[in-house]
């Protein structure tokens, strides 16, 4: 199986994902999550997640969209506690 990951940016304020295994933490102006390609950091304002279903991983975030930086391509995803202690 081919890992697949899309983002689709509508007006930069309407974000659609494909590929997302996991959200670690999300706030008006930070969403961090995991998609099959790696890491992935959403910042903006106002940011609201709208729609999300880790069954099929799909997330819909809307808000001011000001960048989207992606990480560690091969961390998909949380780390546990020692993991993190080591980060």
């Amino acid at each position: 199986m081919t890992d697949r990951h899309n983002a689709i940016l509508e007006d930069r304020s309407k974000l659609m994902l494909t590929g997302v295994t996991d959200v670690e933490s999300f706030d008006e102006n930070k969403v961090y999550l995991y998609t099959q390609l790696g890491e992935l950091v959403i910042r903006g304002k106002q940011l609201h997640v709208n729609e999300m279903s880790l069954e099929s991983g799909e997330l819909t975030v809307e808000g001011e969209i000001c960048a989207l930086s992606y990480g560690d391509k091969d961390r998909t995803k949380k780390l546990g506690f020692v993991g993190k202690l080591f980060r």
